[in-house]
């Protein structure tokens, strides 16, 4: 008796994943910061777990993962105020863009050099600083060996030590703080920023004030003082995991 033969599965693949580009509702946008938010919780995690187990190279480079995962949060913010074609075009190009979500990295090293407000954060905006690439270097450092400059090896065991990954692990567990977020703080994000996107320095800081009062009146914020509005005017005395938020 004949024998029949298995039917052959096909498992060709694209070249290259098929990225989404368009616009996305504000549910959507929601779930994808949620999804980045979990994804940058895990990956803090792991690399907690290979720092102890002294893996440090792995664990620096899994950690600057886990900040380009928190860095998409304000990417996709940016993304639900896009309102041409050219926006939606330049905040997937970030989104995308290792060196445009891991630039908060900084965030603890101008804290501990006093900074307490909003402006004082400008830095980690700045589009000549270097410190994106930095990051970005060091990732490639904690993964690969390389040949670089006068036909040197790097090794990432001789390059990533313990004092530098345990750095970086900090920097994105405390980037990794927030949980869930939800279509209706999104909308309320677009209802009180969007108007002034892109505008006047002043009229943002005082749309971020008012965005979080909204925020709060929906119980999608801590009761209380309005921390935004210390943060934007006058500084908070200090800036801790709990405090991340604001800056997503």
């Amino acid at each position: 008796m004949a024998q029949t033969r298995p039917e052959r599965k096909d498992f060709t693949m694209k070249k290259k994943l098929d990225a989404y580009r368009g616009r996305l509702t504000t549910a959507q946008i929601a779930q994808g910061m949620s999804t980045a938010a979990k994804n940058a919780q895990r990956l803090a995690g792991d690399a907690v777990a290979l720092l102890e187990a002294h893996r440090f190279p792995t664990a620096a480079s899994l950690a600057i993962l886990s900040i380009e995962e928190s860095g998409k949060i304000s990417i996709l913010r940016s993304l639900s105020l896009a309102t041409t074609s050219n926006e939606v075009s330049d905040a997937w190009k970030d989104y995308r863009s290792h060196t445009q979500k891991n630039v908060a990295w900084l965030l603890p090293q101008l804290v501990a050099a006093g900074a307490r407000k909003l402006d004082d954060l400008r830095p980690l905006f700045d589009k000549d600083s270097d410190h994106p690439y930095v990051l970005d270097q060091i990732k490639q450092l904690g993964f690969y060996t390389d040949c670089l400059g006068q036909a040197h090896w790097s090794s990432p065991d001789a390059t990533i030590d313990k004092d530098l990954a345990k750095m970086i692990v900090k920097v994105a567990t405390l980037l990794a703080g927030k949980r869930e977020y939800t279509k209706t703080e999104v909308d309320i994000w677009v209802e009180y920023i969007g108007p002034v996107w892109k505008k006047e320095h002043a009229l943002m800081k005082q749309a971020l004030v008012n965005w979080y009062a909204a925020m709060q009146k929906s119980g999608l914020a801590p009761e209380g003082a309005n921390e935004m509005e210390q943060f934007v005017r006058e500084g908070l005395s200090e800036i801790g995991a709990g405090h991340c938020d604001l800056m997503h």
